[in-house]
C-alpha cells in the first residue's frame, strides 16, 4: 500500500496513522481537542449512500478500531463520533469523513456535552480554506534545551492549522499504538 492518500483532493499521506486496501485515518489539520482524528474511505466518495458494501463495512471497522486506540492514546472515557453526510448535514468536504474525538467524564473541554456540536460545525466549514494554507514547519523542532516544543492542539478560536510535519509526529506516534496492538494479538 504505497499510494498516495487524498483527502477530497488533498494530500494526507504523512499525517496517515492507520490504513487498509479501503479506509484510512488522519490526524486533523486543526483539530478541536487532542486526539481530534478523521476516518475516510480510500476512494473518493462524496456520500455514505455512494460506499459499497465493502466500503462502509471497512469504514465502520476502521472507526472501531482507531476509536479504541484513541481512547486509550488520550486517556478517554468516551468518544464523540459524528459524520456529516451531505451539503444540508454541513459537511463541507465532498469526500465522506467521520470525526473521531475523544471525550471526558472529567475535565472534558466542552462542559455540556452537546458543546462539541457547534463547534466541530464551524471547523468542518472551514477545513476547505486550512487546507490550502498548512503553514511552514515550526512546532516539534528540538528546542535548545533538548525539549521538544509541544504539537499545537488546542480548541481556542484562535488555533492555526497545524504543519505537515506537526501533524506527521502525531501520527508516527499513533502508530505506534497500533503496533502494539499487533504484537500483543
Amino acid at each position: 500500500m504505497s499510494t498516495n492518500l487524498f483527502f477530497s483532493t488533498f494530500e494526507v499521506t504523512r499525517q496517515a496513522f492507520f490504513r487498509t486496501s479501503l479506509s484510512y485515518a488522519v490526524v486533523n489539520l486543526k483539530p478541536i481537542v487532542p486526539g481530534h482524528v478523521l476516518v475516510v474511505p480510500t476512494r473518493y466518495v462524496p456520500r455514505i449512500t455512494d460506499l459499497t458494501p465493502p466500503e462502509l463495512s471497512s469504514l465502520m471497522t476502521a472507526v472501531q478500531q482507531v476509536g479504541r486506540v484513541i481512547e486509550r492514546a488520550y486517556g478517554a472515557d468516551g468518544l464523540t463520533i459524528a459524520c456529516q453526510d451531505g451539503k444540508a448535514a454541513g459537511q463541507t468536504m465532498p469526500h465522506v469523513h467521520f470525526h473521531i474525538i475523544p471525550r471526558r467524564l472529567k475535565g472534558d473541554y466542552f462542559v455540556r456535552n452537546d458543546d462539541v456540536y457547534p463547534v466541530l460545525e464551524q471547523a468542518e466549514g472551514q477545513l476547505p480554506a486550512q487546507f490550502k494554507t498548512v503553514r511552514g514547519h515550526k512546532s516539534g523542532e528540538e528546542l535548545p534545551s533538548g525539549e521538544v516544543e509541544p504539537l499545537k492542539m488546542d480548541a481556542d478560536d484562535d488555533r492555526k492549522p497545524r504543519t505537515v510535519e506537526e501533524m506527521e509526529k502525531e501520527a508516527q506516534w499513533l502508530k505506534t499504538f497500533f503496533a502494539e496492538d499487533a504484537q500483543s494479538n
